[in-house]
């Protein structure tokens, strides 16, 4: 036993050596054959481990990780040992994922072939059609979206708690750099004006097919990683809960035709009926039934995260702009944002804490929406801190509003 365990052991310190050698410059390629001929495969369970290690010991921070993903990625394809994988039931959640991977890779095959048609094409007349045909193939990629966020709110939290934090978030700024992408695959073929043979070649080679590549490559860090390792890690009920909260987001390009019931695990309710207690506060009092019609009645969202910077309620009112799931209870607030964004959080929480501020608005332009969104430092009675509200509220139709309305009129319910 001594003897694998050492194994094991000097087989991840070589992966780890690999690694830093691909950040020190080193050639794929180089790299590649001599993971091959000195290692012949490696468990998928190691690359995770490696990568979690050199986070956490500081030799490579996130963000190096995720500048030379792409690069790992060359390297251990086609290395990577998935012998005592754990078999994936059908309707599985990572049934499900794989199931979605499959469709996302059938529009990946019909964009490269539309990629050479339109590389070899030479009636200008039949541009504009190639280009319809793209939009409506990108269209479609573009629900990678809804598995991207399955993955970010509900399957990487639950990652979080067997303390795999590195992973998830490099992986998740691979999603944004994939969103990207893709975002600049559509603005590209909604080019109207006349294209020439050549900038048309360039156009599929340095904007479209990294798109559509962005895709493909993810599956297979996805099938060949994540995946075998996540059922490894989960527990039955995890993924139950993960399952449970799965429609809150929606699927990607696929419909699965049944559900999951693990074996030997009774059925949960998908909520308990609390004790009806009555909640005094100064100005009054109502039941938990009322408050919680309340708050999901209010015509904004919100999301309390308390002093200890864990996620403890979100609202669900038909004003929710923003994914919201049960997965992100008791979750540190940092992990619920794509890496881009967790400095702009970080520095709202320091300033409410040290009490130097106490609100921070912002609004953006989304989707042909005016979205307003503040963050609001909370505080007891004696000006201790005691966490932070988020605010969000969709301001586009009350931006149009003059005059006066003094007449009864209904709001019609969305």
């Amino acid at each position: 036993m001594s003897e694998l365990i050492n194994n094991s052991q000097k087989r991840k310190e070589l992966l780890k050596h690999m690694i830093l050698q691909l950040h020190e410059g080193k050639a794929p390629e180089e790299v590649n054959a001599r993971l091959i001929e000195l290692m012949r495969s490696i468990p998928y369970g190691d690359v995770v481990e490696v990568e979690q290690e050199l986070i956490s010991e500081g030799v490579l921070d996130e963000k190096e990780v995720l500048k030379f993903c792409d690069l790992h990625t060359q390297v251990l394809e086609g290395v990577i040992d998935q012998t005592g994988a754990k078999e994936i039931p059908e309707h599985h959640p990572v049934d499900v994922f794989i199931n979605e991977n499959k469709e996302l890779t059938k529009i990946a095959e019909q964009l490269d072939e539309v990629f050479k048609e339109l590389a070899l094409n030479e009636d200008e007349t039949k541009v504009a059609e190639y280009f319809l045909k793209l939009k409506g193939l990108f269209n479609a990629l573009m629900d990678v979206d809804k598995h991207y966020r399955r993955k970010e709110n509900l399957l990487f939290p639950y990652l979080e708690n067997y303390g795999i934090t590195g992973p998830p978030t490099v992986m998740w700024g691979k999603h944004d750099e994939v969103r990207e992408l893709l975002k600049a695959a559509l603005e590209a073929v909604e080019i109207k004006e006349s294209l020439s043979k050549e900038e048309i070649k360039s156009l599929i080679d340095l904007v479209l097919k990294p798109a559509s590549e962005g895709v493909t490559d993810m599956i297979m860090k996805e099938e060949e990683i994540l995946f075998p390792m996540c059922m490894d890690k989960l527990t039955d009920i995890d993924w139950y809960e993960i399952q449970d909260q799965t429609l809150e987001i929606g699927f990607c390009l696929y419909d699965p035709k049944g559900k999951w019931e693990p074996e030997g695990l009774e059925k949960r309710k998908s909520e308990e009926k609390a004790v009806d207690d009555i909640i005094q506060l100064p100005s009054g009092s109502f039941s938990k039934t009322e408050l919680q019609a309340i708050l999901n009645s209010l015509p904004i969202d919100m999301t309390f995260v308390n002093k200890d910077e864990k996620v403890k309620y979100f609202s669900q009112s038909e004003e929710r702009i923003f994914d919201r799931n049960r997965a992100i209870l008791n979750r540190d607030v940092k992990l619920c944002h794509p890496p881009s964004s967790v400095g702009i959080v970080e520095q709202i929480l320091e300033d409410f804490k040290s009490g130097k501020e106490t609100r921070a608005p912002f609004w953006i332009q989304m989707g042909g929406k005016f979205i307003h969104i503040e963050y609001i430092a909370l505080k007891d009675e004696d000006g201790n801190f005691l966490g932070t509200l988020e605010v969000s509220q969709d301001l586009t139709e009350k931006r149009k509003l003059e005059g006066d309305q003094r007449l009864l009129t209904y709001t019609k319910k969305k």
